[in-house]
């Protein structure tokens, strides 16, 4: 490998390391650990999301969705069974509501093709939308009581007590299966309105988990969740945390890998042109619209994937800690600053934001310190009872920091996509 031309690269991930190092000279090994590893589960975020905005150019604004269905499909999959609920009616209910649902789906999919016995036009519409009206009342109705007599009975459903990793995946197939859906709606917006409709949609999502006690407890959350590595309380923090970060270490290599074969192959080279000038890709006979979808659904698969392994990690499911801000908003910065369309620069973005985000707290709590010590010895200045409690939100104002100055001086990101001949 050429040194000169990825010195820009090593010299990156040197100062991480560095960062690192001092971290744990300063916190401890099972803080910089634990620290590594949710990096590492942001890493699969960011390169879900660079697929998506860095291939495709597509705007999703709705990642913490996708976040919210990998953690909770993994903690049905993987979470103990709650042999109350298979014991009682709510299980027998449950399974009948399934059933009549199937049959309501079944209707409506029926009537969506009613144009093959000549019924076009409005009239086609008007028909799908009653139906779609009377499913829907049927769907509450019908759910209501079951929900009820389950929270009354058992608290909630339960897992399954299956293995987590098989979870993992269920996770990142059901937030694939969701983005489908959404994509078919949205995939005809551009820019800002496909943004806004994603945006609405994740926190549509978050309020169906947050609000469906039978499936989820709510705000109750649920925990612990199982690891398929040995836990801390198996082999204590700092042996545990390392061999979670092996696993996802290993996740994210397997993950680039596969991702950089994909960017140089002629599937890359085509959703690049899609992104680039559609019109021209149109030109040449490519299905714009069925690229998008597939790109849109890849990259929300793995986002799914990567927030079933992220919430694993933490071991609760809380539906309330689901935020824009922490599964949103914080993997765009993440591509932003590494550099879009450069699967390396996703996952040095991930881990250098993540400890910006992380040490911002540490790092105020410190400055505030010395401005009340020497603001009182010098000045006879009072500082506001507040001032140390106002250390939280200053990862906020790093994290701003940070992409307003790369906005401003690296608007490509600090790994920008190398655009000619690939070696």
């Amino acid at each position: 490998m050429n040194f000169r031309r990825y010195q820009r690269e090593y010299l990156f991930f040197a100062s991480v390391g560095v960062a690192v190092v001092l971290i744990v000279l300063n916190f401890g090994d099972a803080y910089a650990l634990r620290m590594l590893a949710e990096a590492a589960c942001y890493a699969i975020l960011a390169l879900g999301l660079t697929i998506q905005w860095g291939y495709a150019g597509l705007f999703n604004a709705g990642g913490m969705g996708f976040v919210a269905i990998g953690g909770y499909i993994t903690m049905l999959i993987a979470f103990p069974v709650n042999h109350d609920f298979w014991g009682s009616e709510g299980a027998a209910a449950l399974g009948e509501f399934l059933l009549e649902m199937l049959v309501v789906v079944a209707v409506v999919i029926g009537i969506t093709q009613i144009h093959r016995i000549g019924i076009r036009g409005k009239l086609k519409v008007i028909l799908i939308l009653i139906a779609l009206v009377i499913a829907f009342f049927v769907f509450n109705n019908q759910l209501v009581p079951v929900a009820r007599l389950i929270e009354r009975e058992s608290g909630f459903i339960g897992g399954l007590g299956l293995p987590v990793m098989l979870g993992w995946i269920a996770g990142g197939l059901a937030a694939a299966f969701v983005a489908y859906w959404i994509g078919k709606a949205c995939l005809g917006l551009r820019a800002d309105y496909l943004a806004i409709a994603t945006l609405g949609i994740a926190e549509i999502i978050k309020a169906i988990l947050k609000n469906a006690d039978w499936l989820t407890r709510g705000t109750l959350t649920v925990s612990p969740l199982p690891w398929p590595v040995p836990t801390p309380n198996d082999i204590g923090f700092v042996a545990a945390r390392a061999a979670y970060l092996a696993l996802t270490a290993i996740l994210v290599a397997v993950l680039f890998v596969l991702l950089q074969r994909a960017y140089r192959a002629p599937w890359g080279r085509m959703m690049r042109a899609i992104r680039d000038d559609e019109v021209a890709a149109a030109a040449m006979g490519k299905d714009i619209n069925l690229r998008r979808l597939q790109m849109f659904v890849l990259g929300s698969g793995l986002i799914g994937f990567g927030g079933a392994v992220l919430i694993s990690f933490s071991r609760i499911f809380d539906p309330s800690g689901f935020t824009p801000l922490k599964h949103t908003f914080l993997v765009w910065v993440m591509v932003l600053v590494g550099g879009a369309a450069n699967n390396l620069g996703a996952i040095f973005g991930a881990v250098a934001v993540y400890i910006i985000w992380l040490m911002g707290e540490p790092i105020m709590l410190f400055l505030f310190e010395n401005v009340r010590l020497y603001g009182s010895l010098w000045f006879d200045w009072q500082a506001p009872d507040d001032l140390m409690a106002r250390a939280l939100q200053a990862r906020v104002f790093f994290i701003g920091l940070t992409i307003t100055l790369a906005l401003r001086f690296v608007p490509n990101g600090l790994i920008p996509e190398r655009i000619g001949r690939i070696n």
